[in-house]
């Protein structure tokens, strides 16, 4: 297998990481971090002119047709940054949703907003029950003369104090009340009866907890035709796993560099850090757990595309080794740093947090090495 970049990719990377690190530096991030929404929308309307918001959307409908490799390619730019803009609820999450469940009439009133920054989206489906099992919602949808009922709590709704749209999950309640279909509703974020939440992220950027009190909606809120949505949430969530771990990347092989960097210029009796050999080994070993991460990320956006049970181990075992790789790059780097590790002078902290926030969202290591295992044993029919 050819794991070469080709020449778009290389020119998107070489782009990506030029901006990321002409913008998001060390003062630069402490402003954009104390902007209302948690992030900057002047930096998201650059985004859009670059062309990164239309990279995954279709050409049909306003985009540029990139596949899980290019957007983790800017995934891992993003982490080197701390990028806070909502390009993984919006783009990976939201447009692609709409792009498997929608009818053309939505995708076309929606993707080219999302393409051109107009429109932000956010997922809402966890629950607090759910214990990161996609299949389980209570949040339920009842069919009305004047079109639908909804009732419910979400939480962990990434950047849904911003979004325009949020995408809710609902099961739709049969006619004996039972609850069937697991379904998408689009539900604009002033619609009556919509309660938020919001609050800081660990690490940056923003979230918020939804109160559904009989949020009344037109029939054509309905995100597609009706059917199961379960097979595309499970599809949209491993490609959100893919980015995440791209994103992990980018901030390990920072901390591995800002480590080496420090350890060579911080003396300690007479000589630097890093010419103790203990601290070398140390250095090694978190090399290595960035080169294993980042093959892991790699094989995971590589299945993105492929059959559920292939591309759900490929994910879910991206998302639990990752997330030990994470760990222990993370730790070390706090501990090369001594004391300093953990002050606001350095922005170690705040990578570390971000690799917290990473191992936890849509389920740690422990959570998808039971699924990994759970798939191993479904067969393809």
């Amino acid at each position: 297998m050819d794991l070469t970049l080709s020449d778009e990719q290389r020119l998107l990377r070489e782009s990506a990481d030029r901006f990321v690190k002409e913008t998001y530096t060390a003062d630069n991030r402490r402003k954009i971090a104390g902007e209302p929404l948690g992030f900057s929308p002047a930096l998201w309307k650059q985004f859009a002119d670059l062309g990164w918001l239309a990279l995954p959307i279709g050409e049909d409908h306003g985009g540029l047709g990139g596949g899980a490799i290019e957007i983790g390619i800017l995934m891992e730019a993003f982490g080197r940054g701390l990028v806070s803009e909502p390009f993984l609820s919006t783009v990976v999450i939201g447009a692609g949703l709409v792009a498997q469940c929608g009818t053309e009439a939505q995708k076309q009133a929606i993707l080219p907003k999302v393409a051109d920054g107009s429109l932000i989206l956010a997922f809402a489906h966890s629950e607090r029950a759910a214990r990161f099992d996609l299949a389980k919602v209570e949040t339920l949808a009842t069919k009305a003369s004047d079109g639908w009922h909804l009732n419910g709590q979400k939480i962990t709704v990434l950047d849904g104090n911003a979004a325009g749209q949020i995408i809710v999950s609902a099961r739709v309640a049969n006619s004996n009340g039972a609850s069937g279909n697991l379904c998408l509703f689009l539900i604009p974020s002033d619609t009556p009866g919509l309660v938020r939440s919001d609050y800081s992220r660990l690490g940056g950027g923003r979230a918020c907890n939804l109160t559904l009190k009989d949020v009344r909606l037109p029939a054509d809120a309905l995100l597609g035709d009706g059917s199961d949505a379960l097979p595309v949430i499970e599809a949209v969530i491993d490609r959100a796993m893919a980015a995440l771990g791209a994103e992990a990347v980018g901030i390990m092989q920072t901390l591995l560099d800002t480590t080496i960097e420090y350890t060579n210029i911080r003396r300690q009796f007479g000589r630097p850090l890093s010419a103790n050999q203990v601290i070398r080994h140390r250095l090694a070993d978190m090399a290595m757990q960035c080169d294993e991460a980042r093959s892991m990320a790699l094989r995971a956006a590589l299945m993105a595309d492929a059959e559920p049970v292939a591309r759900g181990r490929a994910a879910s075992g991206a998302k639990a080794k990752i997330g030990k790789c994470a760990r222990f790059v993370s730790e070390q780097s706090v501990q090369l740093h001594g004391a300093m590790g953990v002050t606001e002078e350095l922005d170690i902290g705040l990578y570390f947090k971000r690799l917290l926030a990473f191992d936890t969202l849509f389920g740690g290591s422990a959570h998808h090495y039971r699924r990994h295992a759970a798939l191993g044993g479904r067969t393809n029919a």
